[in-house]
């Protein structure tokens, strides 16, 4: 078994489920569509790729390609994941009010038509900076209790 993908995959999957209590301590109410979204609090992404390029440092060092491969992978995620990816979930946003905005230029009255009829693009896709820094310090503190727990077992 690889535990680097093993790692890996359990921060992914912990990182999505803190999103569930996360988002209750914001909102104060409890949302299990949490678990599988994209977006928010931590970063899935960046705690997936941290954990691995963190366990990878330690079980191979910082000075080997391993690491260098995790490193510049996790790296080029977070960016998109903050950057990109957080752009695009913005410009989605426009795009959702598109047509209710071209109405009202038109004079025309807001009868709801749109919110009733069209199917909305999904909004929350990526992240704020500091959802993937949380995202790295959860994938960091991860990766090495992963390594730490390998050495006992």
């Amino acid at each position: 078994m690889n535990k680097g993908i093993v790692i890996a995959l359990s921060s992914i999957g912990l990182a999505q489920a803190l999103k569930i209590p996360i988002k209750k301590y914001q909102t104060g109410k409890w949302d299990m569509r949490m678990i599988a979204a994209s977006g928010g609090m931590p970063s899935s992404h960046s705690a997936g790729v941290s954990s691995l390029a963190t366990y990878v440092a330690l079980k191979r060092g910082v000075s080997t390609i391993d690491f260098a491969l995790a490193s510049v992978f996790g790296i080029i995620v977070m960016y998109d994941a903050q950057g990109i990816r957080r752009q695009t979930g913005e410009i989605t946003i426009k795009v959702n009010t598109l047509d209710e905005e071209i109405e009202k230029l038109a004079g025309l009255p807001d009868g709801g038509f749109h919110d009733l009829t069209e199917q909305r693009l999904k909004e929350m896709l990526g992240h704020q900076p500091e959802e993937v820094i949380g995202g790295a310090i959860l994938g960091v503190a991860l990766g090495a209790i992963g390594y730490f727990l390998e050495g006992k077992s």
